[in-house]
């Protein structure tokens, strides 16, 4: 097939799942178009059966902000037209499905056989969905898409909740590539970080104000305070890295932890990881603990949307209430301390990213491609 996959170019989790998806079509012989306003941090090499079509924004007077949605419509138009596309899979409702449908009705004929398969992933259902003067266009959006899937559970039915939705949604989970997220010798890493043998504890994120990077922090100052001999690796950057930063003046743990910015090869940081440490407010998957159990590494994460169908407590790591600082300090030491629970911790939290193997979910996909495809066909004839 011939297949448009739209996305956010951003090192958050839409744009990795996207961008990771199309090398898995890829490899499966299908020919994929991406479509971005910048290349995606993940397309990070040169391939002959992945073109990258980029946005562009042109700045005019008239505008205050370029209309990306109108852009974005354009280029799809130009690649239903002339690249004949056959599958146009978007990631976010907003603006994405909108400028598809809009490039459809431009098309009309020419595009009726052209499927708009919208992907939710969470920021456009809770944080958008949240914003009564969206709702009216998600609400469009997403109905007059072909065929809908979301991340989890828990974001469908959060999508069911906020939203007016005729359309069934299917649950298609995020997915990892378990021969790149998989533990490996680091050794020489972790002595250059941690000379005296220390603990890793280490948490990823865009370090926005909901991923509660404070509470990181604090969570490991809990783990010190324990007697635990550790260092923390915060990686990432965004809005809070200040205050995060301000908390480690507070607590006086500044010397044993390091702001390694944003990092293209986690899986190294993760390969010398004892802990994993997740306190988000609002997280409709939580891709960042998939990494981490995938690469053997034990969660400590919040009780929220989607992380409960990923980190299973007890099993793969522990989930605590929302904000409750001393639960996931306490649930670090007892792993931390317990070389016989970590270890089993860590097993099984592979086990459990085994569930989520890229070229399964990937096949997913595909025959959910198929399936819509054939009956907006016949719905056709």
């Amino acid at each position: 097939m011939n297949i448009g996959i739209v996305c956010y170019p951003t090192f958050g989790g839409s744009g990795v799942v996207a961008t990771e998806l199309a090398k898995g079509l890829a490899n499966k012989g299908h020919k994929l178009h991406i479509l971005s306003y910048s290349r995606p941090a993940r397309l990070d090499s040169l391939r002959t059966d992945i073109t990258f079509h980029e946005v562009d924004l042109s700045s005019y007077p008239l505008f205050e902000y370029p209309p990306y949605d109108l852009a974005l419509a354009n280029v799809m138009v130009d690649l239903i037209k002339f690249e004949k596309l056959e599958v146009l899979h978007v990631h976010y409702a907003i603006p994405h499905a909108t400028s598809a449908y809009l490039a459809k009705q431009i098309l009309g004929e020419q595009a009726q056989h052209v499927p708009i398969i919208t992907t939710l992933h969470g920021t456009d259902i809770t944080l958008i969905g949240s914003d009564p003067s969206y709702k009216d266009v998600v609400d469009f959006s997403i109905n007059q898409s072909d065929g809908v899937t979301a991340v989890s559970e828990y974001l469908r039915e959060e999508t069911y909740k906020k939203f007016d939705i005729k359309k069934k949604i299917e649950v298609i989970p995020n997915f990892i590539d378990l021969d790149r997220f998989k533990k490996s010798d680091k050794n020489h890493f972790k002595k250059a970080l941690c000379p005296n043998g220390e603990k890793v504890i280490t948490h990823v994120s865009n370090f926005r104000e909901v991923k509660r990077v404070p509470d990181v922090v604090s969570t490991f100052h809990k783990i010190v305070e324990g007697g635990v001999d550790a260092t923390l690796l915060m990686v990432g950057d965004g809005p809070d890295r200040q205050r995060a930063e301000q908390r480690c003046r507070e607590l006086k743990v500044c010397g044993k932890v390091r702001f390694l910015g944003k990092q293209e090869q986690v899986e190294e940081v993760l390969s010398i990881s004892d802990l994993f440490l997740i306190p988000s407010g609002s997280e409709t998957f939580g891709l960042a603990a998939l990494e981490a159990m995938s690469c053997g590494v034990p969660v400590i994460s919040s009780n929220i949307g989607g992380l409960p169908e990923v980190n299973v407590h007890g099993e793969t790591g522990f989930l605590c209430e929302l904000g409750d600082i001393d639960a996931m300090g306490d649930y670090s030491l007892k792993i931390l301390k317990d070389e016989e629970l970590h270890s089993e911790l860590s097993k099984n939290a592979r086990k459990r990213a085994e569930h989520f193997e890229q070229s399964r979910i990937v096949e997913v996909y595909e025959d959910y491609y198929k399936k819509v495809r054939e009956s907006l066909l016949s719905s056709a004839q």
